[in-house]
């Protein structure tokens, strides 16, 4: 067995720096009860909704329940784990499975059967909430975010799911569950005449996509950014007004290549970039780790691309 199943898929990229998403590799153990130290900015939750009165699981309605005012607890290996859900009123177990002899990863899962007893190569997946259970599942799942421990069991988890009850038709119960998730994101929205969006929005997430951070802190104070997914290839390149560090809670006004008095900010997509642009660039989270490199940011930012008033608007999540 591995002595450990966290995994970074990594290429080399001279434009983009580090590709990267967390995922899993295949050694697993006998299924565990997952309670690792609280991460920073890790979310533990559960949600759902039921499309209606007619879902037997659901029956219509919606709910959201957050650690640590509800228990919420994960047991299981990358093969198949259970998400247990509970407070004063409602209990909820969440259970997916990757296809016999396979382990789950970041993905979409399709044609998912009840994930006690699924056939052949199908996927697991069963919600029940109070008591009530499917006797049969249609459904699918994607998994955003996996992690595991030494042991195999899981310690992370970002997971949505849809699940049709008994048959192919039903109204559907569809849900979000984490465990110790932290947020890994890129969304855009690009105004029309902006020459780098080209007036389109879309958003990219881990069961999609590949990211990549890299950079450090002083003398440097550079951060590149990457994004592969969805037939799309995006990169923003951001560093400090000369002289100075880029900050948690901290604007700055933003040039292609900055100077002294403006950060540089060059966001550019499917080979299209800037000459010259002018915007503004908010940190709002920011980590190094003990060698001095970048390793979790949230960040917004506009950019104006050749001067004109269109812009390209940002959102950047990196496990914060």
């Amino acid at each position: 067995m591995r002595s450990r199943t966290r995994w970074r898929r990594i290429v080399s990229s001279a434009a983009t720096g580090l590709i990267a998403v967390t995922g899993l590799l295949g050694a697993v153990a006998a299924p565990a009860h997952a309670a690792p130290e609280t991460a920073v900015g890790a979310v533990t939750s559960y949600a759902y909704t039921s499309a209606s009165v007619d879902d037997w699981i659901g029956w219509g309605g919606s709910g959201s329940y957050t650690a640590p005012g509800d228990t919420i607890e994960i047991n299981g290996t990358a093969r198949y784990l259970t998400v247990s859900v509970s407070n004063a009123n409602d209990f909820w177990d969440i259970s997916l499975a990757a296809p016999e002899g396979e382990t789950l990863h970041p993905g979409v899962y399709h044609d998912a059967e009840r994930a006690l007893s699924r056939t052949g190569h199908a996927p697991g997946l069963d919600v029940s909430g109070n008591g009530r259970g499917c006797d049969e599942v249609y459904g699918q799942f994607a998994i955003d975010q996996i992690e595991t421990d030494a042991s195999g069991a899981v310690t992370s988890l970002e997971a949505t799911f849809t699940q049709n009850c008994d048959w192919a038709a039903a109204p559907a119960l569809q849900g979000t569950v984490r465990f110790q998730a932290r947020p890994l994101s890129y969304t855009y929205t690009s105004d029309l005449g902006d020459y780098i969006g080209g007036g389109r929005s879309n958003d990219y997430t881990g069961s999609t996509s590949l990211f990549g951070l890299s950079g450090s802190g002083a003398p440097m104070n550079t951060i590149n950014y990457s994004v592969s997914g969805k037939r799309d290839n995006w990169s923003v390149r951001m560093a400090a007004p000369s002289g100075q560090s880029l900050e948690a809670g901290k604007t700055y006004r933003t040039t292609r290549l900055g100077d002294g008095d403006t950060a540089r900010l060059d966001a550019g997509g499917n080979g299209r970039g800037c000459n010259r642009s002018n915007g503004e660039l908010t940190i709002t989270e920011l980590s190094y780790d003990a060698a001095g490199d970048v390793d979790a940011l949230a960040a917004t930012f506009t950019q104006h691309c050749e001067g004109v008033e269109p812009a390209l608007h940002g959102t950047i999540h990196y496990l914060a």
